[in-house]
């Protein structure tokens, strides 16, 4: 990371994640100021939006999140751009924009089609149609606590293999960005910038050969850095029928979701290939992000 840089606080859980493993290993294995990881950054300051443009270079951001998650967001801004106008002075961060001008936004629902069906699948007849009729009425919270259940079986743990193995069209579109070396300087994110902002980053730390307690070390620190906003999440999670388990990074995710792609796939590079991932495109991000080891 270049020494202009300042450090963005209103960005929940934000990072250079190459500069973090670097740290962590005492290795330049991948090059700084390219690949970021976060949660959301709609509710970054006036002052964060340019810094993102002006110091961190930033030419894509990468939205993982669900139309629902894009339905409470949009809410929440527009609760928090009404209470602005009873303030007096001018508000530059409620008056700017929601996307930042000069940054391309790509939104690729990685829990899409194929994790929903997954999860579907799971449900008894009853489930499944007191689910649709829930959807049709536009309840979706009601819905979502109807798949509640089985995702509580499954855990943060088994919920990343299987996204792993059923959201291959998405990990696809992702990486097709990914392989455009103009598309970066690179933000990842989805609402608390954990599981899903995890699964991608852990795949390209994974193809660059980072050490694997150096990746478990940047997944674990989201922990501590979304410690503050954890009961306002709580309070979300709990409203769809999910436990606290839901906003927590549990220790062996990251060796799990490794040792799945080494025994199912045979590795990193033969699982992206397997969803549809080109050599050309593996080794045009490889020399983006590759440092001097």
């Amino acid at each position: 990371m270049s020494n202009t840089q300042s450090p963005l606080k209103s960005i929940p859980n934000f990072r250079d994640a190459g500069a973090f493993v670097n740290n962590e290993t005492g290795q330049r294995r991948v090059k700084t100021g390219l690949l970021y990881r976060g949660a959301r950054p709609d509710e970054a300051t006036y002052h964060d939006r340019q810094k993102l443009v002006d110091e961190y270079h930033l030419k894509t951001i990468i939205d993982l999140r669900t139309k629902t998650e894009h339905i409470e967001q949009a809410q929440k801004r527009d609760a928090k751009i009404k209470a602005s106008a009873a303030v007096p002075q001018s508000n530059d961060d409620v008056a700017e924009p929601l996307k930042i001008p000069g940054v391309t936004y790509r939104e690729i629902n990685f829990n899409g089609s194929s994790f929903s069906r997954m999860l579907v699948s799971k449900l008894s007849w009853r489930e499944f149609f007191k689910l649709v009729g829930l959807m049709a009425a536009g309840h979706r919270k009601d819905a979502i606590k109807i798949l509640a259940p089985h995702m509580e079986e499954m855990g943060l743990v088994g919920l990343a293999t299987e996204s792993l193995d059923v959201c291959t069209s998405e990990v696809k579109t992702v990486f097709d960005v990914l392989a455009k070396e103009e598309n970066w300087p690179v933000l990842v994110h989805c609402t608390q910038g954990k599981d899903r902002t995890g699964l991608v980053v852990m795949l390209l730390l994974f193809l660059l050969d980072v050490d694997i307690a150096a990746i478990e070390k940047d997944y674990l620190l989201s922990g501590p850095e979304l410690e503050a906003e954890k009961p306002e999440r709580m309070k979300e999670i709990a409203s769809i029928g999910l436990s606290e388990q839901f906003a927590s990074c549990p220790p062996g995710v990251v060796t799990t979701v490794h040792a799945h792609l080494e025994e199912k796939y045979g590795g990193v590079e033969a699982y992206l290939l397997s969803v549809g991932v080109t050599k050309e495109q593996i080794a045009s991000i490889k020399r983006t992000l590759h440092g001097d080891v």
